[in-house]
């Protein structure tokens, strides 16, 4: 992690690091560390380089099946990490369509789960990655779909202003971006983060974040949820001149998207600077306090000035219906110009699964 840290602080002074600001590694880090050191954390550890898991996640659950919004949604969104699992089950449960996005996009775009195709004795076993593939449909962009909620993980989320940071790959950023550019959602799809009370952070500044960052409206957490003030813009689409050769490369749906509407347009789209993509998780699992290895310098064991340090308290400063950092800046994105693809808010009509 510190390699990396100076090779951004490097790339980011000589202006090649894209949109992985060294800023928002130190409040990622700050946040993984004070989850292992207080075992805050949960399986698959360490939690660095992830959407971590963390006790009680389950409840968040329960606080997602509360809301209005929820209950009368009919297709839903989820991350497909694992402090979320209990959130898919609970879709499932509740006779909603569940999308759940192929993990970094490898294989495809989403898969769909029917619950009404799926025993109910295996919901809980359908929304890991085996039971996605075992009973899910994949679907493309050309599906004509209509999401009722986004639900994506996230590592901090600031509620004065619904800014969040992820682990830093940028996927629910190209996933929300493709939905808007299919039509299956807009600007008033609720968009919701599940997380443990201790990633409430008030350091997330609204002017540093970019048009393609996507800020939630709803937190649920074990103990509370907080609805958020509509202050930021949502993105429109997909923003190629901020996507990377090396992002792009990684990512074949996009690559054929990109291909597609080239042809369709006779003319290149745009294309990102280069940046230095970010760490991935280690793959080896910790037990308690102890399982920190792939941890970067130890932190302070804080949250900033955020939080009470159980993980369990309010926003320290600022009340949450305040915007933190001016009024929702879009960075250095300029729309129109190539910058987004697609219709700005095409009509939402809604797929049938192939039976």
């Amino acid at each position: 992690m510190a390699a990396h840290m100076q090779a951004v602080e490097e790339a980011e002074a000589s202006g090649s690091t894209g949109d992985r600001g060294a800023w928002k590694w130190k409040i990622r880090q700050r946040i993984w560390d004070y989850m292992e050191e207080n075992d805050i954390a949960a399986n698959p550890r360490p939690v660095h380089h992830r959407i971590p898991n963390f006790v009680q996640s389950e409840l968040t659950a329960k606080q997602v099946a509360a809301l209005p919004e929820f209950q009368s949604a009919k297709w839903v969104k989820v991350n497909p990490d694992s402090p979320q699992a209990e959130v898919r089950a609970t879709v499932l449960r509740s006779g909603k369509m569940l999308l759940v996005p192929q993990p970094r996009l490898r294989t495809g775009f989403f898969s769909l789960l029917d619950p009404q195709k799926i025993p109910p004795e295996k919901y809980r076993y359908a929304c890991t990655q085996a039971g996605v593939v075992e009973y899910g449909q994949p679907i493309d962009l050309d599906a004509d779909i209509k999401v009722d909620m986004v639900i994506i993980g996230s590592v901090a989320v600031n509620p004065a202003n619904g800014a969040r940071l992820g682990k830093g790959e940028g996927f629910a950023e190209l996933e929300y971006g493709m939905l808007r550019l299919m039509g299956a959602i807009d600007d008033d799809t609720p968009v919701l983060s599940c997380i443990h009370d201790c990633q409430l952070v008030d350091d997330i500044p609204a002017e540093k974040l970019l048009c393609h960052d996507v800020p939630v409206d709803i937190i649920c957490t074990p103990s509370q949820t907080i609805r958020v003030p509509r202050i930021l813009p949502k993105p429109k689409g997909i923003y190629w001149e901020k996507l990377s050769p090396q992002k792009l490369g990684s990512i074949l749906i996009l690559q054929k998207l990109k291909a597609k509407l080239e042809r369709e347009a006779g003319q290149p789209l745009p294309s990102g600077p280069d940046e230095i993509l970010p760490p991935t998780a280690k793959r080896d699992k910790g037990k308690g306090k102890g399982g920190k290895s792939g941890k970067g310098p130890k932190g302070t064991g804080k949250t900033g000035n955020s939080q009470e340090r159980k993980g369990q308290g309010k926003v320290k400063g600022k009340g949450r219906g305040q915007d933190q950092g001016g009024k929702g800046s879009k960075g250095d994105c300029v729309e129109g110009k190539n910058s987004q693809t697609g219709p700005r808010d095409p009509p939402r009509r809604r797929w049938q699964p192939k039976s």
